[in-house]
């Protein structure tokens, strides 16, 4: 099943998951475009849809898990282990770093497929393949929803999203949205 830049251009746009404003991001960038995952993910059709055209990339090499980072990779992390038929589960911060919290574990040597909803930098994606590594798995590479970075972000896996975007973001002392009076908001998960 594949899902092409169109088709979800269209599901972000249904769903209104595609804001305007003033926001700043979980890698403390700031831009006046922000793309709320969660919106398009609370409809199950629409979660399954993008999780089985994720999915698809790393089916052949039959993944025992998918890990996502905590709090917006875990439905779509879900979603995307119910696809390929294996675990999913979730790095939460805890002192500000990603670890295994609620019991979790990886196997030595189990292979696991990281799964976000929306790459920025990279940075919560790179974090989470450092927790499977330092418990002994082995990384196949990345999965996102949303590829925000222009396909710049510098995973240094195999990566693969379904809609690659160019947005513009700015360092706070930069950012001409601020230097216009404007103050910015935090939609996402990590306040």
């Amino acid at each position: 099943m594949t899902i092409d830049s169109v088709e979800i251009a269209q599901i972000f746009e249904e769903t209104g998951a595609l804001l305007t404003g003033h926001f700043l991001l979980t890698s403390g960038l700031h831009s006046e475009k922000y793309l709320q995952c969660a919106k398009v993910l609370q409809w199950p059709q629409h979660a399954e849809a993008c999780a089985r055209a994720l999915a698809s990339h790393f089916a052949a090499e039959k993944p025992r898990l998918v890990i996502s980072p905590a709090i917006g990779g875990i439905v779509i992390g879900q979603e995307v282990a119910r696809a390929l038929g294996c675990r999913a589960i979730f790095a939460e911060r805890e002192n500000g770093t990603l670890r295994l919290r609620r019991g979790f574990g990886i196997d030595p040597g189990e292979l696991a497929v990281v799964v976000e909803d929306v790459i920025t930098t990279g940075g919560s994606t790179l974090e989470t393949m450092e927790v499977v590594k330092s418990h002994g798995g082995r990384v196949l590479g990345a999965l996102s929803v949303i590829d925000r970075s222009g396909g710049k972000a510098a995973l240094e896996t195999r990566y693969h999203s379904l809609w690659t975007l160019n947005i513009p973001t700015f360092q706070a002392e930069s950012c001409p949205l601020c230097k216009a009076g404007s103050s910015p908001v935090k939609p996402g998960s990590r306040k």
